[in-house]
């Protein structure tokens, strides 16, 4: 699997959601697809699905067709580990979009996912268009933005995309949770 880049081909991947079931990413080529870094436990993903920029936010974009996939990266013995933890968190924060398990680590160190949250943009042509932060408030809860407004860069880069133009700002500084990789 090759790295992701911004302007370029996303990466292809094929992991298991919750169910046991495969999901590929090529095969919603045609279709705008959000990468979440997803964690139950972390503090900063609890912050963001309970009352911060991502509570509901799936939901929306789903419901406009835009396909959503969380991914946790996290490896066995690891913090927000396992079907049943992530069973659990997607049950307390009322997603319906489908988690992935990445146990191995493959694709997030293909895409260089730092943190939980750390989100991708994919736009309808498989191209990375965006990577970074869901938004400017790194209490996850956003209640501290930088520079006193909160800007949602997801929400502003399908803006961009649903507009036919380029992502304006197509990199930010994500933050939150490590990701938790097994250690090498």
């Amino acid at each position: 699997m090759g790295a992701a880049s911004l302007g370029k081909q996303a990466p292809d991947f094929e992991l298991s959601d919750l169910e046991g079931r495969k999901v590929k990413l090529s095969q919603f080529r045609g279709k705008t697809v959000v990468l979440e870094w997803f964690n139950p436990e972390c503090p900063f993903v609890r912050a963001s699905h309970t009352k911060g920029t991502l509570k509901g936010l799936a939901s929306k974009y789903t419901d406009k067709g835009i396909v959503w996939l969380g991914i946790n990266s996290g490896a066995p013995g690891k913090q927000g580990y396992g079907v049943e933890a992530n069973v659990a968190g997607t049950r307390k924060y009322g997603l319906t979009h489908p988690i992935l398990l990445d146990e191995t680590g493959e694709v997030g160190h293909a895409y260089d996912a730092r943190h939980t949250p750390h989100l991708f943009v994919i736009d309808d042509k498989g191209v990375l268009v965006y990577r970074g932060a869901i938004d400017n408030s790194p209490d996850g809860e956003g209640e501290s933005p930088t520079g006193g407004t909160l800007v949602n860069y997801v929400d502003a880069a399908l803006a961009d995309l649903a507009a036919g133009g380029a992502v304006k700002t197509p990199e930010t500084e994500a933050y939150g949770c490590s990701v938790k990789y097994a250690s090498k």
